[in-house]
């Protein structure tokens, strides 16, 4: 379904209605694109590349590449999809980071697809295109010289960490340590830490942290209770932390984030120019 479509930014949502253990089939990217998963989680898998996305991951799109979902743990996964015409692409200097087909949950991304999700339904005055475009020099950014080729894990090995990440997401308000996520897939925290490092590219209290600031900006966005209350809901133990954490994965405060939301441009612009 389209939320925005004119001009050099388009921006789709994509709602999967596949069932765990259904076949994939081929698919083909027609254009350059960045989904960010709000949901669930799936395989995505470009030639040899193979990815495990999991809520907070980006889906990296190659206009003539042919790729293939799989399903194997849970079905309803969501996407915010943001395509951008070649020309745009080009004026960014960035063709070569699109050969990159997935990124893992990264604070700043995670923060902007939230706020780019309140745009979409409404809770916010800021434009979708407009936010498209700091995601797109956010990825450059992080992803510059960074393609991975790496062997793909066995598929018990990308099942138990998928598993464990879906949990921690579920659960990221509570408390949780490396022994109560090890023991939800059975394994030691040693090899639980090797493992899930190794599928997904972040730690497990890495992905946590990502998890519970995702949930924390949806929160900003969406409702009008104390910034205090939002911090403790999500699973911060002080306000400070929170505000610290926030801040260094959104460049801004949680109390301009919200401002931001709310219409002031002058918020974003200035992140649109520390991340160029």
């Amino acid at each position: 379904m389209p939320y925005h479509h004119q001009g050099a930014v388009s921006v789709f949502e994509y709602r999967c209605q596949a069932h765990v253990g259904d076949k994939p089939f081929a698919e083909h990217h027609e254009a350059y694109s960045l989904a960010y998963v709000r949901k669930g989680a799936f395989g995505y898998r470009v030639g040899k590349r193979h990815h495990e996305l999991v809520a907070g991951a980006l889906l990296i799109g190659r206009p003539g590449d042919d790729y293939a979902c799989s399903h194997d743990h849970v079905c309803g996964d969501e996407c915010l999809s943001f395509s951008f015409t070649p020309e745009l692409v080009e004026t960014m200097g960035g063709k070569v980071a699109w050969r990159t087909t997935g990124v893992a949950p990264q604070a700043e991304l995670m923060v902007l697809g939230e706020i780019a999700q309140a745009a979409a339904d409404g809770h916010s005055d800021m434009a979708l295109d407009e936010i498209g475009l700091l995601m797109a020099a956010r990825f450059l950014r992080l992803t510059q010289g960074q393609v991975n080729d790496s062997e793909m894990p066995a598929a018990q090995d990308r099942r138990r960490a998928v598993e464990a990440a879906l949990w921690i997401d579920a659960n990221c308000a509570q408390p949780i340590d490396l022994d109560a996520a090890a023991q939800q897939v059975g394994l030691s925290p040693f090899h639980f830490l090797r493992l899930f490092r190794k599928v997904l590219d972040v730690t497990p209290h890495q992905y946590l942290l990502r998890a519970r600031l995702a949930r924390a900006a949806r929160l900003l966005a969406d409702d009008a209770q104390p910034i205090t209350n939002i911090a403790y809901d999500v699973g911060f133990g002080d306000l400070s932390n929170f505000v610290r954490s926030f801040r260094r994965a959104a460049g801004v405060s949680p109390r301009d984030f919200r401002k931001a939301t709310r219409g002031d441009r002058k918020i974003l612009q200035e992140r649109m120019k520390l991340a160029a």
